[in-house]
């Protein structure tokens, strides 16, 4: 039989989160192109169920929080202690492949030492950096440097989604012939401009209607998209807001929108790929934010590239590489990390006229499909990883 190359994520398809989208389609990539997979991962959670198809997939319970995350080192190693043992139990793969956090590449790497294998570092941020960013003791930042710098430093390659993550990497001492960007995107064939609404719009639907889509944690800095469509809903009393994902940030919005705007924003929590992009279709624009100067400042959220493949403008709350991005693109209004601006850009979006929209949504998905499609990212990311371990 075939060695398999071998993912080990906490994060996998069917769970709702930027991470288990790429590495699905990683996994159908390297199958495409010969190379049986077989997949690490956790038991989702809530009422999320798997379709994993043909695909080999070995699924594991984690602790979670009450949303349903696996956040914080004592649930990353409630994966990653099992994982040391399902590892090495298994025959030998060709290639491991794993995603952060940094505890899981340590895991791996020292499986692939024992089992004298290559292994492959998907780095969709960089982890240490972004504990700085919120004020973590100096101590543990320093510990996870090195341990990230450790696990980076012996892959065969480090699949890196943007540019800005890749400066990064190499400040941590990869070299630069390990070092391949891959890109980032979104799946084109569920997130698509022509399909269902949401199945029931909140009370109030027909008015202007903004969607936000994926994690809400405190250096995404949701509040200022709150604390905006307030000040646009006084104008627009049908004004609707709606948040599909999960996040530690959640209660603390909740808790805002309801002293602002009670009852006019609608927290869903986590829903299927399917479910948020005919929420996208609906939306008068989606909103993406970045909270700036917390060292995420070099992130193109997915979030930007769902909408846009559903054919919705967006509206960017940051600074940064997303906000040259939907600047640059023609995606929508880059206003800013400002409440003022955040409100004229939702104003500007409900003023669009019917071809002005349709204009737009030509160009946002044309754009898509072009520069951010999932299914090209996934192959050039499997591609790269074989080509690092000698495999291509």
């Amino acid at each position: 039989m075939t060695r398999p190359v071998r993912i080990a994520s906490r994060l996998f398809s069917p769970e709702v989160a930027a991470a288990a989208f790429r590495l699905r389609v990683l996994s159908d990539a390297f199958d495409s192109l010969g190379h049986p997979v077989e997949v690490l991962t956790t038991t989702p959670p809530g009422d999320l169920v798997a379709d994993d198809g043909e695909l080999r997939v070995s699924r594991w319970p984690a602790l979670r929080d009450e949303q349903g995350n696996i956040r914080g080192y004592l649930h990353y190693l409630s994966f990653d202690l099992p994982l040391a043992m399902r590892l090495l139990v298994r025959r030998r793969p060709v290639l491991l492949v794993c995603e952060p956090p940094p505890t899981t590449g340590l895991v791996v790497r020292v499986a692939a030492a024992i089992q004298r294998v290559p292994y492959a570092y998907y780095a969709g941020d960089v982890w240490s950096d972004g504990a700085a960013s919120m004020g973590a003791p100096a101590a543990i930042v320093r510990v996870l440097r090195a341990v990230e710098s450790w696990v980076m430093r012996g892959a065969s390659s480090v699949l890196c989604i943007s540019d800005g993550v890749a400066e990064r990497v190499a400040h941590l001492g990869v070299e630069d012939s390990r070092i391949v960007v891959v890109g980032n995107g979104v799946d084109t064939d569920v997130f698509t401009p022509v399909g269902p609404g949401p199945e029931a719009l909140p009370p109030g639907g027909g008015g202007p209607l903004f969607v936000y889509t994926g994690t809400m944690s405190e250096w995404q800095g949701a509040e200022v998209l709150v604390r905006a469509f307030a000040a646009f809903r006084a104008a627009e009393p049908s004004a609707r807001l709606v948040f599909l994902g999960q996040g530690s940030d959640v209660p603390h919005l909740r808790r805002l929108a309801e002293q602002l705007v009670p009852g006019a924003v609608d927290f869903r929590g986590v829903v299927p790929p399917a479910h948020a992009a005919a929420w996208l279709r609906a939306a008068t624009a989606a909103l993406v934010s970045i909270r700036p100067g917390q060292g995420y400042d070099f992130a193109k959220p997915t979030k930007v590239y769902a909408a846009t493949a559903c054919g919705t403008p967006v509206i960017f709350s940051g600074a940064g590489a997303g906000h040259e991005l939907v600047e640059s693109q023609r995606l929508g209004w880059a206003p800013g990390y400002d409440v003022a601006g955040v409100t004229r850009a939702m104003a500007s979006a409900w003023a669009l006229t019917d071809d002005e929209r349709a204009r737009t949504q030509e160009h946002v998905v044309a754009w898509t499909e072009d520069h951010a499609s999932l299914q090209t990212m996934g192959r050039l990311a499997a591609e790269a990883a074989l080509r690092g371990a000698g495999l291509a």
